[in-house]
């Protein structure tokens, strides 16, 4: 492999002519783009074979970019590295402090007795293994894509925040059974004050925990992390709800609103593992980017198209946190290649700029021969 001390690139030179197979290494190769001496990093080569090169078809054509090769790339290259270090690392720490939370919760449940306590303490279980799930999926999503799966591991995050809606609703079911025979038998609570004091203690760690992980998981557009800190978020709601109710029947002496608050806690549970469950699902299934964010790649399109026509039959996907966008642009029938290339360069280096960890395809098409979807609509540029 050659690297150019320029462009930092894999070069595709072709050492000198009359080189012997056997002394290549020890041949200076220079940059065709640069035209200065390449670095030599290793090539293999047979006593009795070629070596193996890589022609340059066209003397004009620039070689492929790669993540070293491009500012901008470089650029998106050290966000996913920062983005993959801080979503794992909060992933790690997720479980040990659902464990501790769960510990605090199960010890006011069994200080006092209460059904809507238990009920706050058997949805950390699931907080538990939601977070093991996510922390799995995390590491899944940022491994690099191969041979496999050319397109990467992103979709692996989904699939994790799906699990979690569904624990998430079986952790409401069980919580129904419990408060229905609670409904039946009423008891009144023992060492109220203490449960209620260690459950706030979690319900606070709780909170400032779920704050965390759903402001890095939208900022680095990690589904499992923010589904992680949305499911823990709903459980400090309850918590705060439990609590406040818990006083009141302890104030009052209805022994009855114990059941009756797990009820209202499993019914917003249950919403919320549906709501869970949808949006992974849609993620699952190649969900667009929202409308404002299709009007600004548009405009990002518009803005750095200059020399083409129109474009037409604009996708985007969402898999985690990448956005890939592929449209077709119209170029006049008689543009070079080239001149095609420098255009669709512009304009994807523009939209990766705009957009994180963004994917562009671009399909070029002669004016005379585009062919533009039905129900589709174009958009010319000035």
């Amino acid at each position: 492999m050659n690297c150019c001390r320029i462009c930092q690139m894999r070069c595709g030179c072709v050492p000198r002519a009359g080189a012997h197979p056997k002394s290549v290494k020890r041949f200076r190769i220079r940059c065709a783009v640069h035209d200065k001496p390449l670095e030599r990093r290793s090539v293999s080569t047979g006593s009795n074979r070629a070596p193996r090169v890589f022609i340059v078809a066209l003397s004009y054509a620039k070689p492929l970019r790669t993540f070293a090769g491009n500012a901008l790339d470089q650029d998106n290259q050290r966000f996913i590295m920062d983005a993959s270090a801080k979503v794992r690392r909060l992933a790690a720490w997720s479980i040990p402090i659902a464990f501790g939370v769960m510990g605090l919760k199960y010890l006011a449940y069994a200080l006092t007795g209460s059904v809507a306590l238990y009920s706050d303490a058997l949805e950390s279980i699931v907080n538990v293994i939601a977070a093991v799930g996510a922390w799995w999926a995390i590491r899944m999503s940022y491994k690099p894509a191969d041979g496999n799966h050319p397109f990467g591991h992103h979709k692996a995050e989904y699939i994790s925040a799906v699990v979690e809606g569904v624990l998430i609703t079986v952790a409401a079911l069980l919580i129904f059974r419990e408060a229905w025979f609670a409904l039946e038998t009423p008891r009144k609570l023992d060492e109220p004050w203490l449960g209620l004091a260690i459950n706030t203690a979690a319900a606070v760690i709780n909170g400032l925990w779920a704050t965390l992980l759903i402001r890095t998981g939208r900022k680095f557009r990690s589904p499992a992390l923010e589904a992680d800190g949305k499911h823990i978020m709903t459980d400090v709601f309850t918590s705060a709800g439990v609590l406040v109710g818990l006083v009141g029947a302890v104030v009052t002496g209805w022994a009855i609103l114990d059941p009756l608050l797990a009820i209202l806690v499993a019914i917003n549970i249950l919403w919320q593992g549906w709501h869970v469950i949808n949006s992974s699902v849609q993620g699952l299934m190649d969900i667009a980017v929202e409308p404002t964010e299709e009007m600004r790649i548009r405009d990002v399109i518009s803005a750095n198209a200059g020399g083409a026509i129109e474009v037409h039959d604009l996708k985007t996907r969402i898999a985690g946190r990448v956005t890939f966008i592929e449209f077709h642009l119209v170029v006049a029938a008689d543009m070079s290649v080239g001149d095609a290339h420098v255009i669709c360069d512009r304009i994807e280096d523009a939209l990766k700029k705009e957009i994180d960890s963004a994917r562009v395809v671009i399909h070029v098409e002669p004016e005379d021969e585009a062919k533009l979807p039905p129900g589709t609509s174009a958009v010319p540029f000035a």
